[in-house]
């Protein structure tokens, strides 16, 4: 079964954010979506200081199986990037929501927030998937 943290959002696409303060968010790749993927073996992200509009595509995950976009799950400015994946993408199988984050962005429309699913409603959007 897959881990859902409820202290975040999450996209029907299969990204999730954490809320930094400031405006910052931190994504990544649900636990879910890790585990149809497989074993990770490449992760491009986005560059710092690109923008992005909701739902438009920003990375990808290369994995033995596939490779998936990764999209922004709200419009704003990239801010960091975590370099650590260049050198172990397997850190997003090993701890999706922890050392495996993706990218953090400066949100431009804090409103979008209301787009995306709590993990009750993720849990049930997967599910339905499953089916």
């Amino acid at each position: 079964m897959a881990d859902t943290p409820s202290d975040l959002k999450y996209a029907h696409t299969h990204e999730w954010i954490r809320a930094e303060g400031g405006g910052v968010y931190t994504v990544g790749i649900s636990d879910q979506a890790q585990q149809l993927l497989g074993d990770m073996v490449f992760v491009e992200l986005p560059e710092v200081g690109s923008t992005y509009s909701l739902g438009d595509a920003c990375g990808s995950a290369e994995s033995v199986k596939a490779v998936s976009e990764v999209y922004a799950p709200l419009s704003g400015e990239v801010v960091a990037i975590n370099e650590e994946l260049e050198m172990e993408p397997e850190l997003v199988n090993s701890d999706p929501y922890g050392d495996g984050w993706m990218f953090q962005l400066k949100a431009d429309d804090e409103a979008e927030l209301d787009e995306l699913l709590d993990a009750e409603a993720y849990i049930a959007v997967t599910n339905e998937e499953d089916d």
